[in-house]
């Protein structure tokens, strides 16, 4: 139980005091109401005794009285009825609240910190009130009256007269069988005559008079002359008198009869007995002696109150608390007057009510003695010699319902119950337990159940408050008390009592569970105000033990808290919950929680306390509900319904925080731009960024490089240090760390991600942001807050709003508004403000049609749609560079809401037209693009660039290379073609190009590529088609090609120097043709036109198409060369077929005849060999275009690849020299470029394709492929080749460990290399006829060709010295020698041809190898000697015939 103010015995004590009944004369009630009070009222400040009180028991020893009460009635003929009682108790608990600004008592037990209220005040009321609003009983006597004041004022005609008549009027009410209430203690009641005096008005001398007349009748033990009303009325007004009656009146406003003006107002003859502290009872004229209705009668027959009742009473009731409160008590009275009431009251105890008390008690003691000696001393034998002399206790189950027997006035036992209370009043506990305990085996005999359950309840406490605690207190006298109260007599008025007494007692001594026990086991369904009360006493019973159990608190206060609110206790029931939620909130109790803020919320609104019950219901809404659909249905209807009675109070306020529907703040989007424009038929807008796309963090890094790259192109080579990389789309993975731009005129959308997380869905109407916006021109702000944008804000920024936006149950919607910036400046973006509804007799919409719900007036019909706001607040990246950031949390900023409104800027829109979808490896296909300025500010400097450049091409620099626009005929070439001489066939046709002419090698990135815009500006609204080359990707797959557009505005900008247009382009190629080449020198060392240095290139070209794709055959149409060094001469193909068909699967080999050509610093030299009849003219676009590209790409390749071994070229370097200057001799500069036609069937029509493929030749004797992946290779490589090549991969892998700084530089040459250094060619007849009869030697002229292949001066050594020591060179060379000098010494000149004459000898005919002559050669300034290896040459054979 709460803290009391009281101790538990000074509680009791004042529970039960002696009674005394006021009769007044009218006179004597109207002087007291000169004050405002009745008699009673006016004596009832002063009812306690300030000093002690000695009285003498039977035993005649001497007992004394400390802190006596005693309490002053009027009288009341009849008893209240219940109903009027359970107003009564209603309206005490109701006025009595926690006092605001108390301090709760704070208890941690566990996890739990809980504000307590520590004192229940309206507890303490409505105990102190029912105990005093108890009707008296026959069964005891502790509310009879022990004495009667008869009270007359001194200025009536005859005072002596007006006692007589009433102390009639008293004896008649007390002994007449009209009335059978008030109850009396004894038949003789004390009377004491109380003379008032008004001393302002009356004559003190008659009074005196009168009183003498009366001490000589009554005595002046019997009498008193009360002199009041001092105080003269026309006195100062400021002087201030203490006034000790408003704490008693106000404390039971209730019971202030103004409130009932209705009730029969009570006449001097009926006094009010219901309330011991008295009832204002207001005297008028011509009142009836009516007793038979008492003052606190109601009109309800039941007695019943509903709740509206309840509450029209409280409000009634704090209105004349206010009223009560002003009135004025005691204005005539001096504090002489305090002191006489105060003496009065003093000489009334001690010389009348406390010596007639003590001869009662004398006399019933000595009529028990007398009457048991008579008449119950052989009851008692008999009960002894029969039974033993204990008698057992029975049970009570064992007992019969006897409830009903009363025992007559004068029966014995009841003297005894009278004698006890009589001694617990003036508290005599030991002879008071001693009478109880007696009466209570006696009436257990007799089972009179109802008095012996009085009995036991006194017995119990009388034993708790004997001095000195002699015995313990004995609990199970008042469980037997309760039980007999309730279960068999059925009183549950006195059940309560016990229980109240009881708990007070255990709490006393600790035993909290106890008292638990007993206060919940009386909670019952007949009365909820005392069921709310006693489980809230119970709670705090749990709450206040030695360990607190914390749970069963919370769960009791929900109890009390329900039961308070049946019972119509708002304040109450709401304060329970709130005290409960501390426990509830949040431990994952969900249903709970929802259930405690449901009902704060409904009882916190019919108080009017609209901010606690839209909190309550918010909370509802914003936990993740496990509440059924049609419950959070409610939740949400409720919430709406509070929520717009709180909005209807201040209209005019900032708009409110919604809770619904979630925001995921972390996942808004910011678009900056407008939407991008569907395809067109064969017109494709470029795919640029839209809100669509999932953000990929490696693309958004990809297009940051191209950026990056072309601002670089056009900064000559460094990126400008207020470079921001344009970012059209914001979100959680951008980087926001920058104020985004935007332009004026463009919109803003901004996505917003909402999550519906109930299971009913929710309706968004006329939703839209919420901006801030500050114009750069002017510091003053303007705040777009408002729910209307003005004209204004309109000017300023344009905002879209949603009118309908439907979530569906748990569904996560996003809902993409957008702004429109008229002007420049700073814009905030706030939040969004919304309408939120709910769709009317809508659990779940899942799988219908969202309009369907949102017809016109299906929703919002009920007016559930309320306005408010939420909040968009982003929280930015964790900081975690510096120390400082890394050991504490910090946040960056995330400013992707708050963009910078630009100047006008150009706008880019790009179409392509025919592009396709699919090509073949290496096709060719032209295509269209058509650009758009959709802006008022022209553009310029418009680049493309892409991270392939080999995919596509704009045409060369000059427009004799671009070939015209072919006509609409799908067979029309994309090639510049010619038609050629037939006699030319297999014949080199020249042509020569710069690669200036296709925008490579001027210095700039080959990836960065102007786009040939006429005059190189587009003017507003201006568009331009332009054509456009494509290539498939050498590999096959999927590729994604990444273009980006940039341009700029012709005027210059501070803040957006440049704007970009992005274009994903996906193509699908498929395998086509896959060609490898390899070149060797040519035996001959001179050509048709006798120069030296030609070779033999080598073609194999294998049809790898899958016949899936509709490729019947490929035809090859031409080979062309291009190099600055080399030219293909002529096709040596033995085939008379003018061009090759390959199938699928099939392969050919081509074998050209290629020449130097004179070198060109800048120009290079493109040979066509053709097999059809129309040349494609390699130089000119597009064969160029591309031919060049990959060119800068392979080159780019090979470049990242030397540039790895760059530390190690320092090392040994004149010796590397050397090596580098013969590695040279065998390097060949020599592309080839395939073109091809391939014959499709596609829809049952003949497509013609065309393409080309690239080979880049480098090494002499070296295969190169048209695209080297190791997949290509594989299927090529023998099986057992991959095999090789697959066991040698582990130990290529482990070369990977080694640094650069070790790799051994190579010493020498390799063989193959030093073959290439010096290339020799002998010449001699096939066949040499000679008649060895004639002469028997036979000498053959050889000649024998040195060609220099370096561009050094090389010394060479000839030696034609067999080699002794080669068993096989004997068995082939024994028979022939070389005549004349056998070795030579010679300088060859870079690319000198030197011809050395030779003689051979032979003896007999046969068939003879004169390979054999060794070569040895050296460059000049070096002094290592190299052997010319010649093992790679064909067989010199020599027939030598005889005739």
């Amino acid at each position: 139980m709460a803290q009391c103010v009281q101790s538990v015995q000074e509680f009791i004590q004042d529970s039960f005091v002696p009674l005394v009944a006021a009769l007044c004369s009218e006179e004597a009630e109207r002087l007291t109401r000169r004050n405002n009070l009745s008699f009673a009222e006016l004596v009832r400040p002063f009812c306690r005794l300030t000093s002690e009180v000695h009285m003498r028991d039977p035993n005649n020893q001497l007992h004394i009285i400390k802190n006596l009460k005693i309490a002053v009635n009027n009288i009341i003929t009849h008893p209240p009825q219940p109903g009027a009682i359970r107003k009564l108790l209603h309206d005490v608990v109701s006025v009595s609240q926690p006092a605001e600004g108390l301090v709760a008592n704070v208890i941690t037990a566990g996890d739990y910190d809980l504000n307590i209220s520590a004192t229940t005040p309206w507890f303490e009321s409505y105990r102190e009130c029912f105990l005093q609003s108890m009707p008296a009983s026959d069964h005891e006597f502790l509310n009879h009256y022990v004495a009667c004041m008869l009270v007359v004022s001194s200025s009536e005609p005859d005072p002596v007269e007006q006692f007589l008549k009433l102390s009639q009027e008293q004896h008649r009410i007390q002994h007449s069988s009209e009335y059978s209430y008030p109850k009396w203690f004894i038949p003789n009641t004390l009377k004491y005559y109380v003379l008032l005096h008004d001393v302002s008005t009356g004559e003190e001398q008659r009074a005196d008079s009168i009183y003498e007349e009366m001490k000589q009748r009554y005595g002046t033990q019997g009498c008193y002359l009360l002199k009041i009303n001092s105080r003269v009325s026309n006195r100062g007004a400021d002087e201030q008198i203490p006034d000790p009656w408003s704490q008693y009146l106000q404390k039971n406003t209730i019971q202030n009869q103004d409130c009932y003006e209705d009730y029969t107002v009570v006449s001097n003859k009926n006094t009010d007995h219901l309330i011991s502290d008295g009832i204002d009872s207001e005297i008028k004229d011509g009142l009836s002696n009516n007793f038979k209705t008492h003052p606190l009668q109601l009109d309800h027959p039941s007695g019943s109150l509903d709740s509206t009742d309840y509450m029209k009473a409280s409000t009634s009731l704090q209105d004349s608390k206010k009223s009560n409160s002003g009135t004025p008590h005691g204005a005539c009275l001096t504090l002489t007057d305090h002191d006489r009431i105060r003496q009065f009251i003093q000489e009334f105890t001690f010389r009348g009510l406390l010596p007639h008390i003590e001869k009662t008690i004398r006399q019933l003691n000595d009529q028990l003695i007398s009457r048991k000696g008579l008449s119950r001393s052989l009851f008692s034998a008999t009960k002894k010699w029969f039974s033993g002399s204990k008698v057992p206790e029975k049970s009570i189950n064992e007992l019969k319902n006897t409830s009903g027997l009363l025992y007559p006035p004068e029966a014995p036992e009841l003297q005894i119950r009278k004698m006890a209370d009589l001694c617990f009043l003036v508290q005599h506990y030991e002879l008071a337990y001693s009478c109880y305990h007696t009466a209570k085996k006696d009436f257990l005999n007799d089972q009179a159940m109802l008095y012996a359950a009085g009995a036991l309840e006194m017995a119990a406490v009388s034993a708790f408050l004997q001095p000195g605690a002699p015995r313990p207190y004995p609990a199970h006298y008042m469980e037997t008390a309760i039980q007999t109260y309730r279960d068999i007599c059925k009183n549950m008025v006195l059940a309560e009592r016990c229980v109240l007494l009881s708990a007070e007692i255990l709490k006393s001594q600790s035993k909290y569970s106890e008292a638990a026990a007993l206060l919940i086991r009386l909670t019952s369904e007949d009365s909820d105000l005392r069921s709310a009360l006693l489980l809230e006493q119970a709670a705090h019973c749990f709450i206040n033990m030695r360990s607190p159990m914390v749970r069963k608190f919370a769960f009791h206060m929900i109890l009390a808290g329900h039961r308070f609110s049946k019972a119509g206790q708002k304040k109450h029931a709401l304060r329970c919950y709130c005290q409960a939620m501390q426990v509830y909130k949040g431990k994952g109790w969900s249903l709970a929680e929802d259930h405690i803020n449901f009902t704060i919320g409904r009882q916190s609104f019919t108080l009017r306390q609209l901010d606690n019950a839209v909190s309550a219901f918010r909370h509802i809404l914003i936990n993740d509900s496990k509440q059924p659909p049609a419950q959070q249905g409610a939740f949400l209807r409720e919430y709406l319904y509070v929520y717009k009675n709180a909005t209807q109070l201040s209209p005019d306020g900032p708009l409110p925080q919604l809770p619904l529907p979630y925001i995921n703040s972390s996942a808004t989007r910011v678009f900056f731009g407008h939407d991008r424009r569907p395809a067109e038929g064969e017109k494709q807008a470029a795919t640029h960024v839209s809100l669509d796309q999932e953000y990929d963090s490696e693309s958004s890094q990809q297009w940051r490089e191209l950026e990056e790259q072309v601002v670089s192109v056009i900064n000559k080579g460094t990126i400008p240090s207020n470079f921001q990389p344009t970012q059209f789309c914001l979100n959680r993975y951008s980087d926001n760390s920058k104020f985004p731009l935007a332009v004026i005129e463009e919109p803003i959308t901004v996505e917003v991600s909402f999550r519906n997380p109930l299971k009913v869905p929710l309706l968004l109407t006329d939703l839209s942001l919420l901006w801030k916006f500050q114009p750069k021109e002017f510091g003053a702000k303007h705040d777009g807050e408002t729910k209307e944008q003005g004209t204004c804000d309109e000017d300023m920024v344009g905002t879209e709003a949603i009118a309908e936006f439907l979530i569906n149950s748990e569904e996560t919607k996003v809902a993409r508004l957008k702004l429109f910036p008229h002007q420049t400046g700073e814009l905030h973006i706030l939040g969004v403000v919304y309408n939120l509804g709910t769709v009317q007799g809508a659990v779940s919409l899942d799988g219908i049609d969202p309009s369907i719900g949102l017809q016109t007036g299906k929703f919002v019909s009920n007016g559930l749609s309320v306005r408010g706001r939420q909040d968009l607040e982003i929280q930015g990246p964790r900081l975690n560079n510096t120390k400082e950031e890394k050991t504490s949390i910090k946040y960056g900023p995330d400013r992707r809401l708050d963009p910078i409104i630009t100047e006008e800027m150009p706008l880019l829109e790009v179409f392509f037209i025919n592009f396709p979808t699919g090509l073949l490896c290496g096709e060719i296909r032209k295509a269209y693009v058509e650009f758009v300025n959709v802006s008022k500010c022209p553009l310029t400097s418009l680049k493309v660039v892409s991270k392939h450049p080999e995919f596509f091409t704009f045409g060369g620099n000059t427009a004799a290379l671009t070939p015209l626009s072919p006509s609409a005929s799908e067979n029309c070439s994309a090639y510049k073609t010619v038609v050629t001489d037939p006699t030319s066939v297999r014949t080199a046709l020249l042509s020569s190009a710069s690669s200036a002419d296709f925008g490579i090698g001027t210095g700039g990135s080959p990836e960065v590529i102007q786009v040939p815009l006429p005059d190189a500006v587009l003017l507003p609204g201006a568009s331009v088609q332009l054509p456009m080359w494509l290539r498939g990707p050498d590999e096959e797959g999927v590729h994604e090609i990444n273009f980006l557009f940039y341009y700029e505005s012709i005027k210059k900008h501070s803040k957006m120097c440049h704007r970009v247009l992005r274009h994903t382009a996906v193509i699908c190629t498929s395998r086509s043709l896959h060609i490898r080449a390899t070149v060797c020198r040519s035996n001959a060392l001179g050509d048709e036109e006798g120069r030296g240095d030609n070779m033999l290139l080598f073609v194999d070209v294998e049809n790898i198409n899958t016949s899936e794709t509709g490729v019947k055959e490929f035809h090859i149409v031409q080979v062309s060369s291009n190099s600055k060094h080399w030219k293909l001469q002529k096709s040596v193909n033995i085939s008379g077929d003018k061009d090759t068909k390959l199938a699928s699967r099939e392969r050919a080999k081509l074998c050209f005849k290629a020449v130097r050509c004179k070198n060109s610093e800048e120009n290079y030299t493109f040979a066509d060999i053709v097999f059809g009849n129309e040349q494609i003219v390699s130089s000119a676009s597009p064969c160029g275009d591309f031919f060049f590209q990959s060119l800068s790409s392979e080159f780019k390749r090979t470049h990242v690849q030397s540039h790895t071994h760059a530390s190690q070229r320092a090392v040994k370097q004149s010796f590397d020299e050397t090596v580098r200057l013969i590695q040279r001799c065998s390097e060949v500069d020599l592309n080839i470029v395939v073109l091809w036609k391939a014959y499709v069937v596609e829809d049952n029509k003949q497509l013609i394709l065309e393409g080309q493929h690239h080979v880049a030749l480098n090494t002499i004797g070296k295969e190169a492929f048209s695209f080297p992946q190791k997949q290509g290779l594989k299927k090529i490589l023998v099986n057992s080749d991959w095999e090789d090549l697959e066991q040698e991969l582990p130990e290529t892998v482990l070369l990977k460990f080694f640094r650069p700084e070790n790799t051994p530089v190579p010493a020498r040459p390799t063989p193959e290399q030093l073959s290439n250094l010096i290339k020799t060619s002998l010449h001699y007849p096939e066949s040499f006829n000679h008649s060895f009869h004639q002469k028997s030697l036979c000498l053959v002229p050889v000649t024998l060709l040195l060609s220099n292949c370096s561009q050094a001066v090389v010394d060479v050594m000839i030696d034609l010295r067999h080699k002794p020591t080669s068993s096989e060179a004997l068995e082939i060379h024994g028979s022939f020698t070389w005549l004349g000098q056998t070795q030579y010494k010679l300088q060859l000149k870079g690319q000198e041809v030197y011809s050395l004459q030779l003689k051979a000898c032979f003896v007999h005919t046969g068939v003879y190898n004169l390979g054999t002559p060794r070569v040895f050669a050296k460059l000049v300034d070096q002094v290592t000697l190299f052997e010319t290896s010649q093992q790679n040459s064909m067989p010199a054979l020599i027939i030598i015939n005889n005739i």
